[in-house]
């Protein structure tokens, strides 16, 4: 019996092994266009061109948003200290001695004693408000993102002279170049008998600057900081002192060290707590393009269900006659899951490199449909920077495939399990 039982066994078919050639062959003549088959094709080719899009949607919202962030924060922090250090109970009379000890805690790149103040600026064409910031020539000349950016002028005897340094766009906006006077007004001016009058001066303009973000390049009125202290009756004090650091991110434990080295009472304040409303919005859009576009890809997710779903009913004949012919229920399983599959993942290759070739030519993208529309699309006023950014992040990259073939590998498990269970007999008395 057990030999009779043996014999059997080795007579009935073991299917051929998996994901043989012959299974490819099935399923990719599958995915060819078919006759009977039309509506399933089309579906098909729908939820292919949806994975492609899908794809590269989020690949270029990922970047831009990405990209928005790490220039912002550049920008922001090129300019603006990582750490400001206000002084608390007394004034900031001893600004020099603080900086030195402050300069000398691990960690600190950077110490820049500062005197800042609002002012109405105006020129004989206009008049716009701004900050005014009074530093020393060898601070503002370590400082990378403002030394680096001077577009027309020079530094040279900025301590020495009465000139200031203002924004590109600024400059522009009042119709002004270098050697035009620039006038200031405060309204912290002298006391009076009739009270407090607004204080008015010209200052020649000796350098422009353009950082590339615009709320700076439009604002922005460097002088030297002894002639701001006297223009803002500040009586050899300064606001507060700007720390820069060799890391952005460790902020928080730089700050107790910053504190502590001080040696006075002070008060710190870092780049996080003035940014955060700004960088949680960014973060907080991020997430919410980051699902929406997502759903674009479940979408072609349940594409694929329909046009396979469709494709195993139309197919139910020649399902039934390779299982005859001695083809496995995994065999069947296997053909109709490359078929599916095969959809996502051309569909997310093709995505990928779409997305990839827009970030790397976004910027001429956005100026082409510029001049072809005739419109701005990307205003500097409104997104505060001068050029479209894009920052392709592989971490977000990997998410975005893997996350859309797992989708895809999911879609495809129904189909693939009834073309698996169809009953030949049934088929074929169907068909």
């Amino acid at each position: 019996m057990n030999a009779s039982a043996s014999a059997t066994t080795s007579s009935e078919p073991t299917g051929t092994p998996p994901f043989s050639a012959f299974e490819w062959m099935v399923a990719l003549r599958y995915l060819m266009p078919h006759r009977k088959g039309g509506v399933a094709s089309l579906i098909a080719v729908l939820s292919f061109l949806s994975f492609l899009i899908g794809v590269a949607a989020l690949i270029i919202v990922m970047s831009v948003m990405n990209g928005f962030r790490v220039e912002l924060q550049s920008k922001i922090l090129g300019f603006n200290g990582h750490i400001v250090v206000s002084p608390y109970e007394t004034p900031l009379t001893d600004y020099d001695a603080v900086t030195s000890r402050i300069a000398k805690v691990p960690g600190v790149t950077l110490a820049v004693p500062f005197v800042e103040g609002q002012v109405l600026v105006s020129s004989p064409f206009s008049a716009s408000g701004a900050l005014v910031r009074g530093m020393k020539l060898e601070d503002l000349k370590r400082l990378p993102g403002l030394a680096n950016n001077i577009k027309d002028g020079t530094l040279d005897n900025f301590d020495q002279g009465q000139g200031v340094v203002i924004g590109a766009r600024l400059a522009s906006s009042l119709g002004l170049q270098i050697g035009d006077g620039i006038t200031l007004i405060s309204p912290k001016g002298d006391q009076t008998a009739f009270g407090t009058t607004p204080r008015m001066k010209v200052y020649p303009v000796v350098a422009t600057f353009e950082v590339g973000m615009s709320d700076i390049d439009s604002g922005f009125v460097i002088m030297p900081l002894q002639e701001s202290q006297a223009y803002f009756n500040r009586d050899g004090d300064a606001t507060a002192i700007e720390v820069y650091i060799e890391n952005p991110d460790h902020v928080q434990s730089e700050s107790e060290a910053i504190k502590a080295g001080a040696g006075r009472p002070v008060s710190i304040v870092d780049w996080r707590q003035r940014n955060s409303a700004f960088f949680t919005a960014l973060q907080v859009e991020r997430n919410v393009m980051f699902m929406i576009l997502l759903i674009l890809v479940i979408m072609a997710a349940l594409g694929v269900v329909s046009s396979m779903v469709m494709l195993v009913q139309s197919k139910q004949t020649d399902i039934a006659i390779m299982r005859t012919m001695g083809a496995t229920r995994g065999a069947m399983l296997r053909i109709f899951f490359i078929t599916g599959m095969a959809i996502g993942l051309l569909g997310t290759i093709f995505g990928l490199l779409l997305g990839l070739l827009v970030c790397r030519y976004i910027e001429n993208i956005q100026e082409f449909i510029s001049w072809l529309s005739n419109t701005q699309l990307f205003a500097s006023e409104i997104y505060f920077l001068s050029r479209l950014p894009a920052k392709t992040d592989p971490t977000e990259v990997t998410v975005v495939v893997v996350t859309t073939l797992i989708l895809c590998f999911l879609a495809t498990l129904y189909p693939a399990w009834r073309a698996a269970k169809l009953d030949p007999v049934e088929a074929l008395r169907g068909g």
